[in-house]
């Protein structure tokens, strides 16, 4: 049975694991072509052999204008985009006043994404729909990620004006916050196993089912964005986070 997604192509940075491999394989599922991006292949390469004729991986970081060249160079010979997720995101426990490690995260999470749909505007079909990554904790606090933070909270910002913009264009652009969900990330802030351990404990007693998120729940989510389910949904950011920002 044909879908929104079937024979639509889709652009997804951060591709190769978590949130962006989930999506990419829920939207291959469904029938669309994929043009992905990221540092490393990951655990795209058993898709790519999946799915070979519907999936395409482009070796590329997000905060590299060439890379992202090349991504908006690849989209034009496979078709206009219908959908984009500017998903590539990074997190560093740092001081809440160290300036050089907002700038790292928001040259990733914030610029990196605003740059790659400032890359692909013009490669964008009329109704196209465009999903930020945002995070739970814009609603929250956790001491040593003021950065991480500040730069989805100024992400967040910019996506409700460039919903204003892009909407004479026919292009939606939304942003799905993703709470605690069990991805490789938590391995890149620098803690040892048993501090993980502890922060996971703690975490998960405020989460109402008691266990962190699937990727493929966040995905899920992502997806209905995308769709034209939520067609009449402009600027909005849904928080998917187990119920942690209730308590």
């Amino acid at each position: 049975m044909k879908n929104d997604f079937q024979d639509r192509l889709a652009v997804v940075t951060g591709a190769s694991s978590g949130i962006g491999l989930a999506l990419c394989t829920a939207l291959l599922q469904r029938g669309a072509r994929v043009l992905s991006m990221s540092r490393a292949l990951g655990g795209l390469e058993p898709l790519l052999q999946t799915y070979a004729e519907q999936l395409v991986w482009l070796a590329g970081d997000v905060t590299v204008p060439a890379d992202l060249q090349a991504l908006r160079a690849r989209a034009a010979q496979l078709g206009q985009v219908d959908y984009l997720v500017p998903n590539a995101g990074i997190a560093e426990l740092a001081d809440g006043l160290d300036m050089a490690a907002f700038d790292r995260q928001w040259a990733v999470n914030g610029a990196g994404a605003l740059n790659t749909l400032g890359t692909l505007r013009h490669e964008l079909a009329k109704s196209a729909s465009v999903v930020f990554i945002g995070t739970f904790l814009t609603r929250s606090t956790y001491p040593g990620l003021a950065a991480y933070i500040a730069s989805k909270a100024a992400l967040a910002a910019q996506a409700r004006t460039l919903a204003v913009e892009f909407a004479p264009l026919g292009v939606r652009i939304n942003m799905v916050s993703p709470g605690p969900t069990a991805t490789a990330i938590w391995g890149t802030l620098g803690l040892s196993d048993e501090q993980l351990e502890g922060v996971a404990d703690g975490i998960a007693q405020r989460l109402l089912p008691g266990h962190f998120l699937e990727s493929a729940a966040v995905a899920n989510v992502i997806l209905f964005q995308l769709s034209q389910g939520a067609r009449g949904v402009y600027g909005q950011d849904w928080v998917v986070d187990n119920g942690f920002t209730l308590s």
